[in-house]
């Protein structure tokens, strides 16, 4: 079984040279990982959803979130951001926000929080942990992107399978996180159309 560090490396090293009406972005995958959204010649932009009550502004410059919550199940989260052409966006705001392993969220400072800029290639990732459920709601990491002089998207991204997803009155397939299974923890994938 691959690990984290595996998974992550093979993102990173990936060539990124998106096809209009390619099923991929010509990005080289990570194990057992797909891409998403497909590019198949009719990207749709990323839906939104709510920001919530936890929002708070100013989270710091970090890609390293897992150090907060140490007995947090590990988790990396990766992707792209793209353009309606599925061309990559290059230092597109990128900030996530989450529940820690117990369903709380810090709301004095920034544990699980922070944001970073895509890169030349519109990759972008965070170490972070599996957030707990809480009450009526699933699993989920709220993501905020923007790309340079653009409109901010503030979505939420779910995990595959989980039992509560049906019961949760914001859930949307669309916005599930390709995730797999690694030695070390999991390792997500989600690429933002902007």
């Amino acid at each position: 079984m691959f690990d984290r560090r595996t998974a992550l490396a093979t993102f990173l090293t990936a060539s990124v040279l998106p096809l209009i009406g390619a099923r991929t972005t010509g990005a080289q995958e990570a194990p057992g990982l797909s891409l998403t959204p497909a590019c198949d010649g009719h990207p749709q932009p990323t839906i939104t959803q709510t920001e919530g009550p936890y929002f708070k502004p100013d989270a710091p410059l970090k890609q390293n979130l897992a150090g907060d919550r140490p007995r947090g199940e590990r988790m990396t989260l990766a992707g792209f951001v793209l353009d309606a052409r599925c061309q990559p966006v290059t230092r597109a705001l990128v900030q996530i926000w989450q529940a820690d392993e117990t369903g709380a969220y810090d709301n004095r400072g920034f544990t699980l929080r922070g944001h970073q800029y895509s890169d030349d290639r519109g990759r972008w990732w965070f170490s972070t942990i599996v957030p707990a459920a809480y009450p009526g709601r699933t699993r989920h990491i709220h993501v905020k992107v923007q790309r340079p002089g653009g409109r901010v998207l503030t979505t939420q991204l779910y995990f595959p399978n989980d039992p509560l997803n049906r019961r949760d009155g914001l859930f949307n397939p669309r916005l599930l996180m390709n995730i797999s299974e690694a030695a070390d923890g999991k390792f997500a994938r989600y690429d933002f159309v902007v």
